[in-house]
């Protein structure tokens, strides 16, 4: 055995650090032989990525990409969380959500993992009356109680407080929030809320006799919903907790209990940077809002799995992205996080899918050990570079809202909505040309499945802004196939004609499927177009071949009754070719083109 001499020398102190402008010069090399000429910062730029609110992912980090000093777990500005020991402490708050007075499902979900509940209740929801009921056998001492009431609130909160006066609960012991949010329930519904003088009495007494409970919700969801980006969703929140912050200290309270009164809640999505990026980022702008109030304080979050990004079609696929929307919410320091269940969109989420959801929590806590680091990210160059442009991004659009007379004007006026849907477009267009896979829908469909029933849901408030989700222009087209297939027995087809050895086909052949499934059509392949039951074709083969076949094969086609022909691949001049379809086209556009030709409705 050969033993090295301790001279205190580093093994790898012959090999210097590589440089930034190394690492640029093989990143151009890589890009000339891929065809493009870059250098320097052109070619760093040609790897990163767009995001929503004008922010940009690079491929290259370093200690040089500075972010301002976010401090220490549980001190201003409260960047790497709420509390010096973040989640440590037998991890994150496992709220689930209930819209029914199933006690037997309340009470099986807090024997199994669940740590809290978020009771929808009033007219859209359980039944104020049957609070009672549903809380049966519940430990209100151990369970906390998140309200979402509507413009019930008063009559809710009032239950509610009654069952712990009821139950012996010692008010030190109850805690949640009951969950007023009237600037929230006008964006659901249009209206202009409710009077807040109710809501400021509730606020006094929660501060004055229970210290654990929360008057407030500022709940972003329904700008999320609405199709706003990370900063919107941001921008909206802080703009509506100023509003009540402004309104709770104008009905008598101090600053500290104002701010002692709110709870926050946010979508977590599968985008899981952006989502760490964006609860750092609140913690962050609230702390600086009640810095300038005088009363520094952190924000309390309540995360909530993305409806927007859950699917109708191959609902199974929820379960992955609610893992890392999960993920995220821990790791960026939610001190609670519902899971929607997998089959949320569907309607009423049975035992099994509220089982699964529970468990995705605990799987993260107790086998992953996710909590057991204070602020996983934190020291990531990439992560505090977004979470502080992420903030800068979020500020901006509260400032935009802040110089339009505040939350409730903005949302009067239609400005907001106008904001929420001018970004909602341009995703939207991102969706349609599948630049933002949707999987089990734009990508890889299976139009074979049998979708699990479900009860329905109970309707959701309407009115205000709209509800959009990630799947809708497929969902739509998707219905039109399922409606022929009931009609008529088959769904609509296209032949797809497969030109040369599958070397040469399966690629494209591949992508055509899997884009003509998206709209709800079956592709054929093999055999002759006139057997097929299709009155449309697809030429699938490399360009070489396309310039060899393509037109002949395109005649013949149109030969055995094929009303409209396409190639895939990028649009060219072959003679009897009417469309092209290829990588980045308007996908929706396309589909529903075709399914018109077809006689689809």
């Amino acid at each position: 055995m050969t033993v090295l001499p301790d001279d205190g020398l580093s093994l790898a102190a012959e090999f210097p650090d590589a440089t930034h402008e190394q690492w640029q010069r093989l990143v151009e090399g890589v890009l000339r032989k891929s065809g493009k000429e870059a250098s320097g910062s052109a070619a760093e730029d040609a790897l990163s990525t767009s995001l929503e609110d004008g922010l940009r992912a690079r491929p290259l980090y370093t200690a040089d990409d500075s972010a301002p000093e976010p401090g220490l777990p549980g001190f201003a500005p409260f960047v790497r969380g709420g509390r010096a020991e973040g989640n440590t402490l037998g991890g994150w708050d496992v709220r689930q959500q209930h819209t029914t007075g199933d006690n037997a499902a309340v009470l099986g979900d807090l024997e199994n993992g669940v740590t809290s509940l978020w009771l929808v209740t009033g007219e859209r929801g359980i039944p104020v009356a049957s609070l009672g009921a549903t809380l049966d056998g519940v430990f209100l001492d151990l369970a906390p109680i998140a309200l979402d009431a509507g413009s019930e609130v008063e009559p809710a909160a009032a239950e509610l407080l009654r069952l712990y006066e009821e139950r012996g609960i010692a008010p030190e012991a109850a805690r949640g929030t009951l969950g007023a949010d009237p600037l929230g329930f006008a964006a659901r519904t249009g209206n202009e809320g409710f009077p807040f003088a109710p809501v400021a009495a509730l606020a006094r007494r929660c501060a004055e006799e229970y210290p654990g409970l929360r008057a407030l919700t500022v709940d972003a969801l329904p700008y999320h919903e609405a199709g706003g980006s990370a900063a919107q969703e941001l921008g909206a929140s802080l703009a509506t907790g100023v509003a009540y912050l402004r309104e709770l200290t104008e009905a008598g309270l101090s600053v500290e209990q104002a701010v002692g009164q709110l709870e926050f809640r946010y979508a977590a999505t599968a985008d899981q940077f952006l989502t760490i990026a964006k609860l750092r980022a609140a913690r962050r702008l609230w702390a600086r809002v009640t810095e300038v109030c005088g009363a520094p304080g952190g924000q309390t979050q309540h995360a909530v799995t993305s409806p927007v990004m859950m699917s109708r079609r191959d609902p199974w696929v929820n379960m992955l992205r609610t893992t890392v929307a999960t993920l995220a919410a821990g790791v960026g320091g939610a001190e609670s996080v519902t899971v929607l269940p997998f089959d949320h969109a569907l309607g009423l989420p049975d035992a099994f899918a509220r089982r699964i959801a529970r468990n995705t929590s605990t799987i993260l806590v107790e086998e992953s050990h996710l909590s057991r680091v204070i602020d996983p990210a934190g020291g990531s160059w990439y992560v505090e570079r977004l979470t502080d442009e992420l903030a800068h991004a979020g500020w901006e659009f509260f400032q935009h809202i802040e110089q339009q007379g505040g939350q409730a004007a903005a949302l009067r006026s239609g400005s907001l909505r106008e904001d929420l849907a001018a970004t909602w477009a341009t995703r939207s267009a991102k969706l349609a040309k599948r630049r933002e896979p949707i999987t089990g829908v734009s990508e890889f469909p299976n139009l074979a499945e049998r979708l699990p029933e479900r009860a329905p849901a109970l309707t959701a408030p309407s009115g205000g802004l709209p509800r959009v989700r990630r799947d809708e222009a497929y969902e739509e087209l998707r219905a039109r196939s399922d409606a022929h297939l009931a009609a008529t027995g088959s769904r609509p087809r296209i032949f797809l004609a497969a030109l040369g050895p599958a070397a040469a086909h399966t690629a494209r052949l591949t992508f055509a499927s899997n884009l003509f499934q998206a709209g709800g059509i079956e592709p054929v392949t093999g055999g002759e177009f006139a057997d097929s039951g299709a009155t449309e074709a697809c030429l699938c083969s490399s360009d070489a071949l396309y310039e060899e076949q393509a037109a002949s094969v395109a005649g013949e086609l149109r030969s055995a009754g094929a009303g409209h022909v396409f190639l895939a691949g990028r649009p060219g001049q072959y003679s009897g070719v009417d469309a092209y379809v290829f990588a980045g086209c308007d996908a929706v556009a396309v589909l529903s083109a075709t399914l018109d030709r077809m006689g689809v409705s």
